[in-house]
């Protein structure tokens, strides 16, 4: 697979730390033809200890065309060409390329002074299939993968390029039993192969759509926890 002709490149992220100095950082990931600001707000949410400290970074995806949209130009973190029959037919060059733009991310925060293994990619959607991409390959121990409604885009290239360092990472997936954007066979379908490659799966499912609820973002908030212990 060849990278796009025009590398991608990316905005600046949105930041927050919840306190000096952090312990752990979260490279969280938004869905298609949203961006960075989607998902701030859950950080009180997730009910994190009072004395964490926490670096959560909020990443703006490049605007590419999206055939399925009719090539509309919006932020994505890869094209999807089709989604007939609740599938996804992507563009797998378009998936690698931002695999380079996350491993860029890691590698800033590794220069910040936060190791791999301290280090949770997280993402919704589309989001999600780049955490369970760049988790699965990714040459060095990661501190956990968190993926909400997410998928799988391209099973054979990760397969391919599967990384043994994460075999024994946290893996927290969450997908919602009535969505209808992204059926969550898909998600149990990732979930599958995921549990081929990583012997720390924790699946759940809840009664809603594509989106979050508050039960799920209690059991986010309590696996970052242990997350934050296991960095400690």
């Amino acid at each position: 697979m060849s990278n796009p002709s025009t590398p991608l490149t990316l905005e600046p992220s949105i930041e927050i730390e919840t306190g000096p100095n952090p312990t752990l950082s979260v490279i969280w990931m938004h869905g298609l033809g949203a961006d960075g600001n989607d998902f701030p707000p859950i950080i009180p949410e997730l009910k994190l200890p009072a004395a964490a400290a926490v670096r959560f970074i909020f990443p703006h995806a490049p605007r590419i065309p999206v055939t399925c949209n009719n090539g509309y130009v919006m932020r994505a973190w890869f094209d999807i060409l089709s989604m007939a029959g609740g599938k996804r037919d992507v563009n797998p060059d378009t998936v690698v390329a931002s695999v380079e733009l996350i491993h860029g991310l890691i590698k800033q925060e590794n220069a910040r002074g936060i190791p791999s293994n301290r280090i949770v990619l997280a993402g919704f959607s589309q989001g999600g299939a780049m955490t369970y991409t760049v988790g699965l390959t990714y040459p060095e121990t990661l501190g956990g993968m968190m993926v909400l409604s997410g998928y799988i885009p391209t099973p054979t290239w990760v397969e391919q390029h599967y990384s043994e360092a994460n075999r024994h990472t946290p893996i927290f997936a969450a997908h919602g039993e009535h969505d209808d954007v992204l059926p969550i066979a898909l998600g149990e379908t990732a979930r599958d192969l995921a549990q081929k490659l990583n012997d720390r799966v924790e699946w759940h499912s809840w009664p809603m759509p594509h989106t979050l609820c508050l039960e799920e973002v209690l059991a986010m908030g309590e696996w970052l926890t242990a997350r934050l212990n296991d960095a400690a």
